[in-house]
């Protein structure tokens, strides 16, 4: 549920999602396989990066909802010092 709620309506690239959680890669890319798998998520190779985004934006307000209910607190996508892709959101950001 944070992993789908940190990415929101736009895409995010992994590093993105590491910054964010404190999460090695590994284990946060299981979590993005399972989500894939499920269909939940869908991914875009840019390069050797791979962003990732919501499949069904009508889902991503259902798990908002649940999240609200339960007075989960939701993240907010950090930038990550070590980024190197060429359309993540930070670069959008600075400009």
């Amino acid at each position: 549920m944070q992993i789908l709620l940190a990415i929101g309506h736009g895409e995010t690239c992994v590093c993105h999602l590491e910054a964010t959680f404190g999460w090695r890669q590994a284990y946060l890319s299981q979590h993005l396989m399972a989500l894939r798998k499920a269909g939940v998520l869908l991914a875009r190779r840019d390069g050797r990066y791979i962003h990732y985004r919501v499949a069904n934006p009508a889902f991503l307000d259902l798990i908002r909802q649940v999240a609200q209910i339960q007075g989960a607190t939701l993240p907010e996508l950090a930038p990550s010092p070590e980024c190197g892709c060429p359309n993540c959101r930070c670069k959008r950001e600075e400009t």
